[in-house]
Order: C-alpha cells, then structure tokens, then sequence
C-alpha cells in the first residue's frame, strides 16, 4: 500500500504517514527513529513529510486507528477502576 501525506485511514480518517505507523519508529532511538534523521519529528501521531517512512508491516490501513483505540480502552478502564463505572 502506498501511503502519501494525505492518506487517511479507511477505519476512522486518521493520518496515515504518521510516525507511529512507520516501521523505523523506535522509541527508544535517537529522535525515536532508527533511521538516520537531520531532526526530531516533533509530533508523531500526525502527517509529515519524513522521506524514510514505511509503512509498518502489518498495519495495512487501520494502525492508528487501533493503537488510538487501545489507548483510550485503557484511559477509559483506568477511568473507570479510580471513579467507578458511573
């Protein structure tokens, strides 16, 4: 799948070349990259013009959307068990 800066998710309309989708992301790498990158990527959950990225494998249109929904299955949960489920 090619993915361009414009490209959304078919899911839920999320950016696609996002660096959270990119293979080379690494957190725990210089920049958060384990690609050699002039300079950090400040936001990486929203489209950039990075050169390096690829699409990780097995994220064929819906990574964002499914590592967003994770997180908030998790702030919600964590919700939940310090306030009660309402």
């Amino acid at each position: 799948m090619r993915v361009y800066r414009e490209t959304l998710c078919d899911h839920c309309g999320a950016d696609m070349k996002v660096c959270l989708n990119c293979r080379f992301y690494d957190p725990s790498a210089q920049y958060e990259c384990r690609e050699t990158i002039p300079e950090a990527v400040r936001i990486k959950d929203r489209a950039n013009f990075c050169d390096y990225f690829q699409l990780r494998p097995g994220e064929g249109g819906s990574g964002l959307g499914e590592a967003r929904a994770r997180k908030q299955d998790e702030a919600r949960t964590q919700f939940n068990n310090l306030f009660g489920d309402g």
